[in-house]
């Protein structure tokens, strides 16, 4: 039994895997993260890992994947806990795990790129915390990965890229082996490759073919296969894998497993057995030990499930990762259009991925797909009102495609008219300067009114609005990762008099007795609260719309762009201001950029419809704005 554990030396690691693989065994990667984003929205919660980590340390995984992709953003977003804190909790009570993170490159745990220094720091405030670092890019284009590969190893962990993997006629193994040999001319060969089947792509005998290609022509690179089992048939997919040669393959708890995340460890196990193949060092007592743990705390995760059941074999066709389905559907309900997923997944996404070149359906280039498959058919224009993310794959700022570039007309309709002197004026991959560390962190003191630590900075530089709101609620209301799912996400609210026991994550109990929750005259909420036979008295202000979306009924989009002609400009969508590029009293001109709002992770311009002078602005920066809020004015300068 041949446990890596966390501090064991790169090169000692790969000669590991190296031996066991040819001895025809394997290990397991605990995929907690992924199984998180793909069928519960990424809402499971600290006090739940914790729950598991004694029987996932006894377990004997290869690592725990527990941190990165979107969960970074949404532990500060939707479960108010640091990130850093999490990792800190778990590794007290898993010290030999290693534990594994997902990035994104460029885009690190975000959605953008950001620039080199920024990619440097963030990477090494992370690395004495995570062991090995799975990055990939979904262009599959190695400098954007190369400052993540560089800081990784300065720091001695395990460098993991990846091969994002799809389907088509452009994705044979040749193209695969041959981008394999340029991310080793990077790291050198003591790393181990991923295959991120991140849809669950393929059948079995493709990704067997794959793993056998890459195998002939790099023997000694252990590879780690990842999928995920959205149609159904992903222990297919890691039973050929493992048979051909894959030395370390991605599953979940049992209990917790749905239909966009990965298959069930036991499972896998039990099936690879009946080829002659065990895992090593796996304690399966352990494993079936963590699923029974678990097995009472999935009823409390219920509201965050899929709104569609069942396995979906045409994932085949509309290419969607597992970790965007449930956000989407999600997505499609808040939007009132889940009646169209049908058209869209089916019909229109499959249209689009094959328009703008058939690239890896997975963060950012998923969201981009996605955003332009939804305005499609809701707007009923193709391509008529493009997101900005959409503008900058098509100027290169994310790379080069890696087959084929779109056609003219979908230039022409994104870019303009004059599209060809658009690209050959703006086109090229993005340079992103370097941010001043000193000025970002005084900003953020200058927000919370104290010095920031290393951590705070990271979390800023990546997330800036969300993080300094978290750090002002965690300073406000204490660290509530203590509280289980059942009282976190109680349904339905809390009513005066009710009694709340439970116990934290620390196996410790509590008390906590609700009171009333009286309104001032001022409009102020107080809400009484006794904690453990301590009296509190929380008081807020009840939360207003920004925009003066209140005041307004709502408007379609051809009145918000007929106001916008007449300079009323309005939000078109519901979203977030990540940017107001105009101060009142400035002369703009028809089309100028005046703000940027995200939505669905995609940030989109906001034009001027006319020329003139901004006289009022009525949003601020990281305001959330529905259909037809007010932005600002723009009056004719005559």
């Amino acid at each position: 039994m041949r446990r890596i554990v966390q501090g064991t030396p790169v090169g000692e690691i790969a000669k590991t895997l190296r031996e066991v693989t040819k001895e025809g065994r394997y290990y397991i990667t605990n995929t907690a993260r992924d199984l998180s984003q793909s069928d519960f929205k990424n809402r499971i919660l600290l006090h739940t890992d914790l729950l598991a980590a004694p029987s996932r340390e006894k377990a004997g995984y290869f690592s725990l994947e527990i941190t990165g992709g979107a969960s970074v953003h949404v532990d500060i977003l939707r479960k108010q806990v640091d990130p850093f804190t999490k990792l800190e909790l778990m590794r007290e009570k898993m010290p030999s795990t290693m534990f594994q993170t997902l990035c994104r490159g460029t885009n690190l745990f975000g959605y953008r790129p950001y620039p080199q220094n920024v990619i440097r720091f963030t990477v090494r405030e992370f690395a004495p915390y995570v062991d090995v670092w799975r990055t990939f890019d979904f262009l599959n284009y190695v400098p954007n990965m190369m400052a993540v590969f560089e800081e990784v190893g300065r720091a001695g962990k395990l460098n993991e890229p990846c091969l994002c993997f799809s389907t088509g006629p452009e994705h044979t193994n040749d193209f695969y082996i041959k981008k394999a040999g340029e991310i080793f001319e990077v790291t050198g060969q003591d790393v181990t490759l991923c295959i991120k089947n991140h849809g669950g792509l393929g059948t079995p005998k493709r990704i067997g073919q794959l793993v056998d290609g890459l195998k002939q022509h790099y023997p000694d690179v252990p590879i780690h296969y990842h999928g995920h089992n959205t149609d159904g048939n992903d222990i297919g997919r890691i039973v050929a894998a493992v048979r051909n040669g894959a030395g370390i393959v991605d599953a979940g708890d049992a209990s917790f497993t749905g239909f966009y995340g990965p298959p069930p460890i036991l499972t896998v196990v039990q099936t690879l057995r009946d080829y002659g193949f065990e895992p090593e060092g796996l304690d399966e007592d352990a494993v079936n030990e963590t699923s029974q743990i678990l097995q009472s705390e999935r009823q409390y995760y219920a509201p965050f499930e899929s709104q569609i059941k069942g396995f979906q074999p045409t994932v085949q066709t509309h290419k969607l990762p597992g970790g965007a389905m449930g956000s989407s559907l999600e997505q499609a309900v808040k939007g009132g259009f889940l009646n169209k997923m049908p058209e869209i997944l089916q019909e229109e996404l499959p249209r689009v991925q094959k328009e703008l070149g058939n690239y890896w359906s997975v963060t950012p280039g998923s969201q981009i797909l996605w955003t332009t498959a939804v305005s499609n058919i809701l707007d009923g224009e193709r391509y008529g009102n493009p997101s900005g993310d959409l503008r900058n794959l098509l100027l290169g700022k994310y790379g080069p495609f890696p087959f084929f570039k779109p056609e003219d007309w979908i230039y022409e309709k994104v870019l303009g008219g004059n599209w060809r002197e658009v690209l050959e004026e703006e086109g090229g991959e993005r340079e992103v300067p370097d941010m001043d560390l000193a000025h970002e962190r005084f900003a953020l003191a200058e927000h919370l009114g104290y010095e920031p630590t290393n951590h705070q900075l990271v979390l800023f530089l990546q997330q800036p609005n969300d993080a300094v709101d978290f750090f002002k609620f965690s300073e406000e209301y204490g660290e509530v990762y203590v509280l289980p799912p059942s009282i976190f996400f109680k349904d339905g609210g809390f009513k005066t008099g009710e009694h709340l026991n439970y116990n934290d994550c620390h196996g410790k109990k509590h008390l906590v007795e609700i009171g009333p929750s009286p309104v001032s005259e001022t409009g102020e909420v107080n809400v009484y609260m006794v904690v453990d036979h301590h009296q509190t008295i929380f008081s807020y202000q009840a939360e207003k719309r920004a925009g003066g979306v209140s005041e307004i009924q709502e408007l379609t989009r051809e009145e918000i762009l007929d106001l916008a002609k007449a300079g009323d400009v309005r939000s078109p969508f519901k979203g977030k201001i990540v940017e107001i590029a105009v101060k009142e009293g400035q002369e703009v001109l028809q089309g100028d950029r005046v703000a940027i709002m995200e939505a669905m992770k995609m940030q989109t311009p906001v034009l001027a419809g006319m020329q003139g002078i901004v006289t009022t602005i009525s949003a601020k920066k990281g305001d959330t704005l529905f259909p037809g809020s007010k932005i600002l004015k723009i009056d004719t300068d005559e």
